[in-house]
């Protein structure tokens, strides 16, 4: 073990070491400062941490931060006609996220309304382009075995959605 001297400051290195933090980039360790990260673990966490019944009609969009303060706005999407269920509840989303996260991370909700149908027929249309350009891939594959095991694959895809 030696020491290393850095910025006045005496850190313990084992064998060239180093923690990772000092490994990261800049970008990344201002954005994790910003807490860039907690945006992605609310969307993956999404359904667990505020219900089934919530996370059906409304969904986060993204986090604003105020520059000199540490308040933080979420910006959710809600189903067009859902919005006054998300009103009424949002002191309720609020303290189940901070009770998530362990501490005051979000002190407002801001509402942007979607219409799920619009993004239902939008996702339609992807859908179907995907389908032809999938086949059009398959027909070039002259393994039988694997051209039917990734048809069964797609065809199981396309189900669950």
């Amino acid at each position: 073990m030696h020491k290393k001297i850095n910025n006045s400051l005496t850190k313990n290195f084992i064998q060239g070491l180093r923690p990772l933090a000092n490994t990261l980039p800049q970008q990344i360790k201002k954005i994790l400062k910003k807490n860039g990260f907690n945006l992605s673990s609310l969307v993956d966490n999404w359904t667990k941490i505020v219900g089934k019944e919530i996370s059906d009609k409304c969904y986060p969009l993204n986090i604003k931060a105020q520059r000199n303060s540490k308040d933080v706005a979420l910006i959710l999407n809600v189903i067009h006609g859902k919005e006054i269920d998300i009103e009424y509840n949002k002191k309720n989303i609020i303290e189940k996220i901070n009770s998530y996260f362990g501490y005051s991370f979000v002190k407002n909700i801001s509402i942007k309304t979607i219409n799920i149908r619009y993004a239902n027929l939008k996702k339609k249309n992807l859908v179907e382009k995907n389908k032809k350009n999938f086949e059009s891939h398959l027909e070039k594959i002259k393994d039988l075995n694997l051209k039917n095991k990734l048809e069964n694959l797609i065809n199981a895809f396309n189900k669950k959605k």
